[in-house]
């Protein structure tokens, strides 16, 4: 039996057509882009070119409204802290959900040690915020909201496009993280209304190493790292032109093909969750049952240890995930379901499926075969121990 990777919300593989179009810059187009000769300026035309492929994917008005970073986490550090800094004679309250990505609760601390103030919006069962709570937390000091597009580990899809419009017409910056939305729904950031957005080059098929953060014409922030001028001051480093051409390609590949493979990843998730409920039992659906990602499928199997079943489905090459990618290793309940409202033994108890671009219907049936005797199995062994 081939393995079956299922765990494409941690990350994916570069898409052979990116590789093709990104090794040159590894092995002969090498040049650093900062460089006046005509080969640094090859590399420096292949970088804009890179821009502009990000910017189309994003219906951005301008290349320049991209900057690359070296990740999707430095996107939000960067969004988080160089607008809070930049923006600090204004006010100083920040807002954002219990449910984030660490790169952005993380990021939040530190600005609490800084002196601003945060506030963390609570979820409901379905791990969403409602636009009247934005509308509620907001005070004449506050200069920042941040409310992911699309949540890790669960799926659920925020109201971005209803909170854009809310924040219009005030002074109030609006960043999303858009790490897991970019590539899975179509989008354009003029509709959403946000100043700032994160994307990740691992999560659509692109390298690691390598994430974009887009500021809207006219906003300002501060850089977060020192150094030369590269990205406008804002991301001084050597750039990472490998990585950018990759993100590129991938940006330019996924945005022809976004909504039909929606469509696909939406029959594959909602033919594994019909079976699982309908042959299983015992199972719950973890985030909101429709306004969720296409290809996520956030599970709590009653009894049972979502790690116990990981180990499982691992040890017949099935691979998934028991939560985010970025707390593997901390068996710790998920602080997503745990904002839910969940107790934590059914935290402990989910399992995180997510499909992606090679994932068939065949490996949706493997898996829920699979399944089925795995947890009958351990459901059996459990009853029976002393």
């Amino acid at each position: 039996m081939k393995p079956i990777y299922l765990d494409y919300g941690a990350t994916s593989p570069v898409r052979p057509e990116v590789m093709e179009i990104l090794l040159p810059f590894f092995q002969t187009e090498y040049a650093n882009a900062g460089s006046i000769h005509d080969f640094g300026q090859r590399s420096r035309d292949a970088i804009e070119r890179a821009r502009k492929q990000v910017a189309d994917s994003l219906d951005a008005s301008s290349p320049r409204e991209i900057i690359f970073t070296g990740s999707g986490t430095e996107a939000n550090n960067l969004a988080i802290l160089g607008a809070a800094r930049k923006h600090r004679n204004r006010g100083n309250h920040v807002i954002t959900t219990s449910i984030e990505h660490p790169s952005i609760l993380e990021t939040c601390k530190q600005l609490e040690r800084e002196g601003f103030e945060v506030t963390y919006l609570p979820v409901d069962p379905y791990g969403q915020i409602s636009v009247d709570q934005v509308k509620e937390a907001l005070t004449e000091q506050t200069i920042l909201v941040s409310v992911m597009a699309a949540n890790n580990e669960v799926g659920t899809l925020q109201p971005i496009q209803e909170i854009g419009r809310l924040l219009r017409h005030t002074p109030v910056l609006f960043h999303t993280d858009a790490v897991q939305f970019y590539g899975k729904i179509p989008f354009s950031v003029q509709e959403l209304g946000v100043d700032l957005l994160s994307v990740s080059g691992h999560k659509i098929y692109g390298p690691k190493g390598i994430g974009a953060l887009y500021i809207k014409k006219g906003i300002r922030i501060e850089p977060v790292l020192f150094g030369g001028g590269q990205e406008r001051g804002l991301r001084p480093a050597t750039q990472n032109t490998p990585g950018i051409i990759g993100l590129g390609a991938a940006a330019y590949l996924m945005s022809r093909e976004v909504e039909q493979e929606r469509q696909r990843l939406t029959r594959l998730r909602d033919l594994c969750l019909k079976r699982i409920q309908k042959e299983i039992g015992r199972v719950e659906l973890n985030g909101h049952p429709s306004n969720r990602l296409p290809n996520n499928l956030n599970l709590s199997f009653h009894g049972v240890e979502g790690q116990a079943v990981l180990l499982e489905l691992n040890r017949k090459q099935i691979y998934v995930s028991s939560g985010s990618a970025c707390s593997a290793g901390k068996h710790a309940p998920s602080h997503v379901l745990m904002a839910m409202g969940k107790s934590e033994e059914q935290a402990y108890q989910s399992l995180r499926i997510t499909f992606g671009r090679e994932t068939t219907e065949s490996d949706v049936h493997q898996l829920v075969d699979h399944l089925k005797e795995i947890l009958e199995d351990l459901r059996t062994f459990l009853r029976n121990k002393p």
